[in-house]
């Protein structure tokens, strides 16, 4: 047999392999025993619950399972365990926020390697065979909190920030503050650059110590929520509050939200979760099924994945007093039809909804 021929073999193969898997799909709907998983680290962290709730929606919408799983603690090898676990289940996707891309780069092209579709959220692990990522802009994050807090200081004091180092995304947006600010306001001074690792008590002694060092310290930034609740008791201890002392973190919870309300924290970034998890999933899904794509490149016709997103922006918001109502979480499930917060994160699973 000629090579020719074999080719043309293989070819006719593949395509009408395509084809009958097309046909089967029937549109954007996969197969009723098909299983999606969210993995993120710190499961319990309320930011992460509205993120599922629209992975969870988009699901029920393509006729898939849904599953919500993470770790109980911040620890990268503790959330390779759980996605090694995953894997094993043989599941057709997995979206997952790498705490660090280096620990997760072997893992995702394992599973890559294993044919599970893979996208990253929040964070990334850019050199992995990941087949997309979705996030909101970190730099815009770090520019447009430097900016903010820029303008309320008229250009002139000084500032602080507190970290969570090794978390690419959180790193990121500290990185640009600091920059943003050295380059646009030369008369603020960035006193403190302080690890906290999202615990409040640190943060709460860290602005503390440096408020001791400078009185005039008149603003703080954090990528995340859990350090500017401690944040903002410590200005509150120190007198004057957020009136004295300006924070504006990333994220929200519900009591970062009541901050918010009382002045006792000054504004917060959030990145809009529910279009991260409900574009996730359609990338996620997309990336399970490529037979659905017929690009022009050649590579659906060798066997290769045609989807590769590098980066979808989810967007942002700056939640203010007048609009924090909008995000607290109980009302956001409700609003979805759920009785709560835990039948939210449920599984989703299409053949049991009404």
């Amino acid at each position: 047999m000629s090579r020719k021929l074999m080719a043309f073999i293989l070819t006719a193969a593949f395509i009408f392999g395509t084809t009958a898997a097309f046909a089967e799909i029937n549109g954007l709907k996969g197969d009723p025993s098909e299983e999606y998983y969210q993995i993120q680290m710190v499961s319990g962290v309320e930011y992460w619950f509205p993120v599922f709730a629209a992975f969870k929606e988009a699901g029920n919408r393509l006729g898939v399972k849904t599953f919500y799983v993470g770790t109980t603690e911040y620890d990268a090898n503790k959330e390779v365990e759980v996605f090694d676990q995953i894997l094993a289940r043989k599941p057709k996707g997995i979206m997952v926020h790498p705490i660090t891309a280096e620990a997760f780069k072997e893992p995702i092209d394992r599973a890559v390697a294993q044919g599970v579709a893979v996208v990253t959220f929040a964070a990334d692990s850019p050199e992995s065979n990941r087949h997309g990522y979705i996030t909101s802009d970190n730099v815009r994050e770090g520019r447009y909190a430097a900016r903010a807090l820029g303008s309320e200081l008229g250009g002139k004091g000084k500032v602080m920030t507190l970290r969570n180092p090794g978390q690419s995304n959180h790193d990121i947006r500290v990185d640009t503050f600091i920059k943003t600010i050295k380059e646009e306001f030369p008369g603020i001074e960035v006193v403190a650059d302080e690890p906290t690792n999202q615990n409040p008590d640190k943060a709460y002694t860290s602005v503390l110590t440096v408020a001791q060092k400078h009185p005039d310290l008149g603003a703080i930034f954090m990528p995340e929520a859990s350090s500017a609740m401690g944040a903002s008791r410590a200005a509150v201890e120190l007198g004057g509050g957020s009136a004295k002392i300006k924070i504006i973190c990333c994220d929200v919870n519900e009591q970062i939200l009541d901050m918010l309300k009382t002045g006792d924290v000054y504004g917060a970034i959030n990145p809009d979760q529910g279009m991260q998890g409900y574009f996730g999933m359609l990338t996620l899904f997309m990336a399970a099924h490529p037979e659905l794509i017929h690009p022009m490149n050649g590579k659906l016709e060798t066997g290769k994945n045609p989807v590769y997103i590098p980066y979808i922006d989810n967007g942002l918001t700056l939640v203010t007093a007048e609009n924090a109502d909008y995000f607290y979480v109980d009302k956001y499930a409700q609003s979805l039809g759920y009785k709560d917060v835990k039948d939210m994160l449920s599984p989703g699973d299409p053949s049991k909804e009404k």
